[in-house]
């Protein structure tokens, strides 16, 4: 059946733990058809070869697969640490294939303590030829959209959070390679409404992270956004307000093909002993908003 799936819905997976292919393994039983694999900053000296060789041999046969591949460093800087990020894209685009996806995701970097229109000379620098090297073994990057802090004047890890800055990082680079790693959580922190920014952007979406929003609005109204008091939450989808099964049909709409893969680790309540029971009835709910179970259509002859 997972053949017929336009959509998987999956989870992350730590690539840096002890185990990948034994927590993969553990969980796949949930019913989880992706998993996209995370770094961190760096790769941390990790023999990815050998690492796609012992999870293959767990997802062989199942019909789930590894959706995209995903570093979160600077790679626009020139630190040891920025320059490992660098070098972390490169061997990413390069050994992809091994893990049988053409994604590779990330942070765009940025300068440091500068504005995005500071650092877009950079991101073309660097990206360029990143594009070329990815577009040349058929594989596609996606820019997460998470602030990471920052806002447009000043931050330490990422530009691609605002679409403005989306605007000028594709005018800079125009390659139909490079994309979006999209989710609502972070739209809704700044207090944007997905749903009508999905439906501009959805064409540039190549992965979606599943990790919804809860808003205080009482919070907001009173105290504002800059105060002491928190006033929105990172949650697991099916515990927040975004309704998914109107994002969803916004995804399929715009012709989206790929993966939804829940981001865990983030909700205040459904964390520690119960964040796998967070996590599952995420994977339900989900494929309830993709609309269930596949039913084939009936023939008559």
């Amino acid at each position: 059946m997972h053949h017929t799936l336009d959509i998987k819905i999956g989870t992350l997976v730590q690539g840096t733990g002890p185990n990948p292919a034994g927590y993969i393994k553990q969980i796949l039983p949930y019913g989880f058809e992706s998993f996209s694999l995370t770094f961190g900053q760096t790769l941390s000296n990790i023999d990815l070869k050998h690492l796609a060789i012992s999870i293959q041999e767990v997802l062989d046969g199942t019909g789930a697969s590894i959706s995209s591949l995903g570093i979160y460093g600077n790679p626009l800087e020139e630190t040891p640490q920025d320059l490992e990020t660098l070098h972390g894209w490169e061997a990413l685009i390069d050994q992809a294939h091994l893990f049988g996806t053409d994604l590779v995701s990330g942070f765009t970097g940025r300068l440091r303590g500068l504005s995005i229109d500071a650092s877009l000379p950079r991101f073309k620098t660097i990206f360029e030829p990143l594009a070329r090297r990815a577009a040349d073994q058929g594989v596609r990057l996606a820019f997460e959209n998470c602030r990471m802090e920052g806002d447009w004047r000043s931050g330490d890890w990422n530009i691609a959070h605002d679409p403005s800055a989306w605007e000028l990082m594709f005018d800079a680079v125009p390659a139909d390679n490079l994309g979006l790693e999209w989710e609502p959580c972070h739209q809704m922190l700044n207090l944007i409404d997905p749903l009508p920014q999905l439906r501009q952007w959805v064409p540039k979406i190549f992965h979606v992270h599943g990790k919804d929003c809860t808003i205080k609005w009482d919070i907001v109204k009173t105290y504002g956004v800059h105060g002491p008091k928190a006033y929105a939450f990172h949650r697991t989808p099916g515990f927040g307000d975004c309704n998914w099964t109107d994002l969803i049909s916004e995804l399929r709409w715009g012709g989206f093909r790929g993966a939804i893969d829940i981001e865990g680790w983030h909700d205040p309540i459904y964390r520690d002993a119960l964040e796998m029971t967070g996590q599952v009835h995420a994977l339900t709910y989900l494929k309830r908003c993709r609309g269930g179970d596949f039913v084939p259509n009936p023939f008559v002859s």
